[in-house]
């Protein structure tokens, strides 16, 4: 059953709230990698049927954003139902936009990217009254030969405090015994949207 965008209620919460969630609704189906700074729950009578999840830039590409890495926040994640009516995406932007630039002064500048290789083209950012900036540079990622899934090639390079990750340590395991294959990627949209500046 559909339901409508001004119905949704939209709310900060923890990690562990909507990262069940995120893992089975989103494309990406992980938030592996992931430096999460802030999280929200989109609920429809007290029901979570959205998220989103902002986070800090995975590498040093803040500082074509910014003057300190604290001024830039990515939103990294956001999932909604297909229920959710027209206008939800937007409204649940909006909401959250609204909630960092109350409570988080220190963030100037939100980044987001829309990955054609996965159909998206960026119309919901540009419907929020993002900028948009053009393609990044092309990439490459890598294909499980086994499950299908699509990775990044920056999911084998993260690491925390010096050392890979469990998760890095098993996809390049992976990649060693030749179950994951090199694949060329499109360049994302880029799009920006100033909180500080004046309606």
């Amino acid at each position: 059953m559909s339901f409508k965008a001004r119905e949704l209620v939209i709310s900060p919460v923890s990690l562990v709230i909507v990262r069940e969630f995120i893992e089975r609704h989103h494309y990406s189906h992980s938030v592996n990698g992931v430096k999460v700074t802030q999280c929200f729950a989109v609920t429809h009578n007290a029901e979570l049927v959205g998220a989103v999840l902002f986070g800090a830039m995975s590498t040093t590409a803040w500082k074509k954003f910014g003057s300190t890495e604290m001024e830039v926040l990515e939103l990294r994640r956001l999932v909604l139902l297909d229920e959710a009516g027209r206008n939800s995406e937007s409204r649940t932007i909006a909401a959250t936009l609204h909630w960092i630039k109350k409570n988080c002064p220190q963030v100037h500048v939100i980044v987001s990217y829309a990955d054609p290789n996965h159909g998206h083209n960026g119309t919901i950012y540009r419907a929020a009254n993002f900028k948009y900036l053009g393609l990044s540079g092309k990439d490459s990622g890598y294909r499980d030969t086994q499950t299908g899934k699509m990775y990044h090639s920056r999911a084998l390079r993260t690491k925390y405090k010096g050392e890979f990750k469990p998760f890095v340590k098993r996809l390049r395991d992976r990649k060693e015994r030749g179950l994951l294959v090199p694949v060329p990627l499109l360049g994302k949209h880029c799009f920006v949207y100033n909180l500080t500046r004046k309606p």
